[in-house]
């Protein structure tokens, strides 16, 4: 098992911990009950951390589709270029001339 996995898995636990304990204190007059979500959020937070670490000192693989064109790094250009390499538009338009006048007219 990765520890990745592991450290999601102890997500839902540590917050009934966390409630439990706070709960404990709460009916013990050393705390008020106010404190948990606080302290939830950081448990949170504390969580997802150690997550994106677990994840990040792994080797993952690629996802099997790939890199999404405008990804820095991916072939074809790094974000804001479009296939052609050029712009930012989403459908590449054909190249107009400008000298080209509607209905024939030349200047």
């Amino acid at each position: 098992m990765t520890s990745y996995i592991l450290i999601r898995r102890l997500m839902g636990p540590s917050i009934l911990l966390l409630l439990g304990i706070v709960a404990l204190l709460s009916q013990a007059d050393v705390v008020h009950f106010q404190i948990f979500f606080p302290l939830l959020l950081i448990l949170i937070g504390v969580i997802k951390l150690a997550e994106r670490a677990a994840l990040a000192a792994e080797d993952y693989p690629p996802p099997p589709w790939g890199q999404y064109p405008g990804a820095p790094g991916a072939p074809g250009g790094g974000a804001g270029t479009n296939a052609a390499g050029t712009g930012t538009a989403i459908v590449s338009s054909p190249p107009q001339s400008f000298t080209d006048r509607p209905g024939g007219e030349q200047s």
